[in-house]
């Protein structure tokens, strides 16, 4: 399992097919809840906040599914700037 740069909670290690070079995506707000749970909780306002937000980045994020914007918005079941239960 990778582990993630600092300040992260969540890596993904993604590979190149055409090279076959490996790369670590780090992503997602690092520690725990309060209550000890995960910080991310679909279909909450904090959410539905989150993916709002998020869908306003500017870039090519959209293109890469890789992306650290693209996996932490698939955390939150984003779906425009809704969250999703």
């Amino acid at each position: 399992m990778a582990t993630p740069s600092k300040g992260k909670r969540f890596a993904k290690v993604v590979t190149n097919k055409e090279t076959g070079r490996k790369k670590t995506v780090s992503y997602g707000q690092a520690g725990k809840a309060k209550d000890g749970g995960d910080r991310i909780r679909p279909g909450t306002a904090k959410g539905d906040a989150y993916s709002a937000r998020s869908n306003k980045i500017k870039g090519d994020w959209r293109k890469d599914p890789n992306s650290t914007n693209s996996l932490s918005r698939k955390k939150w079941k984003c779906k425009g700037g809704k969250s999703m239960k």
